[in-house]
């Protein structure tokens, strides 16, 4: 048996999948990215008047979408702490990296959750992070 979440203060699922689903004492977040939960606009993106992408803050994009996944945790009766793998994908590893890796440090220095780092060449939105995470609830939640 599976628990559905669909977390009301986290940015909206881009698809047709919830934010979370809990199975016994495990949950599973869909992919998190940098969107701004009240305005669905991606954190750190600039764009030029005809709308297009002309650059973007990883920092910003970082703290965004931990934001999101600490957001969607805590509407699954999860904690920070209970992450115990995080899945990152960058889509500019040679550029964002060393920033990513340096915020992540800052969010992560108590709880250590095992960490793949994935180097890709598109997300399915003009985001440059996003983060699937998998977390360990204490027994009884």
């Amino acid at each position: 048996m599976s628990d559905i979440i669909r977390a009301t203060q986290a940015p909206k699922p881009v698809g047709a999948y919830p934010h979370a689903r809990r199975v016994g004492n495990l949950l599973f977040l869909s992919g998190v990215g940098p969107r701004d939960p009240s305005t669905d606009a991606i954190i750190g993106n600039v764009y030029d008047v005809d709308d297009r992408l002309l650059s973007y803050d990883i920092d910003a994009q970082c703290r965004a979408v931990f934001a999101n996944v600490r957001t969607i945790l805590e509407a699954s009766g999860a904690r920070w702490e209970n992450l115990v793998d995080v899945t990152v994908f960058l889509t500019d590893m040679a550029h964002d990296f060393a920033a990513y890796n340096r915020v992540y440090a800052e969010y992560f220095s108590a709880a250590q959750p095992c960490r793949t780092t994935l180097g890709i060449t598109a997300l399915p939105t003009p985001i440059a992070i996003e983060l699937k995470c998998v977390a360990a609830l204490p027994e009884g939640r």
